[in-house]
Parts: C-alpha cells; structure tokens; sequence
C-alpha cells in the first residue's frame, strides 16, 4: 500500500456523490486504514457541483495539494475536467461519459463543451477511465445505483489499500435489503467496466 492515498470524487447534485465518499471512508474504518473524508457543496440541491475528498493512510487532513491525487472519481465528464488541478500524470481519472447539462445550458445561456474536447484535455493530464456508468447502471437494475458502478470501477484499479470485497460488502451494509442484489451486480459491472 502506498502510505498515502487520495481520492477526489466529483459531480453534481442529486448523483451519490457524497453518500459514494461516506461508504469509501467506512470501507477504510472497516479494513482498519487511518481516513480522512470532507465535502463540498454549494448549490448541490440545485445541479451545483459536489467535490468530496476521501484521503487514508499516513495523512494529516482531508484536504489534499493540488496535483497529489491518486484517483478523481466523477460522476459527470465536465466535473472532472474542473477538477483537473488535482491530477498528475499518473492519477486515474474515472469518469461517466454521461453529461448533466446545468441550468445556465439548458437555457441557452452557454454551450455544454464537446465531449471529446473534454476527454482530450483530462487526458493531456492524466490516465483516463471513461465507462458509460449510467448505462450499467440501468442494465444492473436501476440508474440510481449509478456511484455503486463508480465504486466498483475504482476497486478495480487496485488503488484502494483494501481487498474489493470490503468496499463491496460495506455498501451493502449501507443500503436497504431490497437494493442489496442491484447494487452487488452495479458493483461487480462496473469492475468488469474497467478490466476491459
């Protein structure tokens, strides 16, 4: 295990973005790894970004310099590609190639970016992950489980300083009973997402 690791998740309200970071800092308790997890939110509510921090091993704080992360985990292209202060080279940027068109967009205000220019930049910075996360998630059984894909992509990266079983088994400690079996299959679709 390296001695430290850190985690930028990133997306838009309403998209598990928080509830994903709270299950990796209880995987890490579970696995009895040293975390650290914070959350930022604005407008969340309203389609604003959400950023939240998960960092374990030999830190100090939640908060992380610029271009130390180990993974940017997102939820939504664009938010990863605001995010990019955090990567370096090496960093794996695992996003969902499904847009959230915001408000100021869906009112003509501004262009939503091409996405291929989105790709192309996040990966003039780091080692991209792209997987269709919402479409998994919908063949999984429900498009909520869509962060459970998210997280079953990271596990996959060998990143993490515990074995894949903990972080799925801590997610359905997480859920209710009758989202257990929708959210073991989003979890292991999306392992299998990034082995390909």
């Amino acid at each position: 295990m390296n001695k430290k690791i850190s985690i930028v998740l990133v997306g838009v309200g309403g998209q598990g973005v928080i509830t994903a970071a709270n299950i990796l800092g209880n995987a890490a308790v579970k696995a009895d790894v040293m975390v650290y997890v914070s959350e930022i939110h604005g407008m969340a509510q309203r389609g604003g970004n959400v950023v939240c921090t998960v960092r374990m091993g030999e830190v100090s704080s939640p908060m992380l310099p610029s271009g130390t992360a180990d993974v940017v985990l997102s939820a939504e292209p664009i938010e990863a590609l605001r995010n990019i202060s955090f990567v370096n080279k090496k960093t794996k940027v695992i996003t969902d190639i499904n847009p959230v068109i915001p408000f100021t967009v869906a009112v003509g205000g501004e262009p939503y970016p091409k996405l291929d220019d989105v790709f192309k930049e996040i990966s003039k910075h780091a080692e991209l992950y792209k997987i269709d996360a919402l479409k998994i998630a919908k063949e999984s059984g429900d498009a909520i489980t869509k962060n459970t894909v998210l997280l079953g992509a990271l596990a996959a990266t060998g990143v993490l300083p515990f074995k894949p079983d903990v972080l799925l088994e801590t997610i359905l400690n997480m859920v209710p009973d009758k989202y257990k079996d929708v959210n073991r299959k989003a979890f292991e679709n999306g392992m299998k997402a990034i082995k390909k």
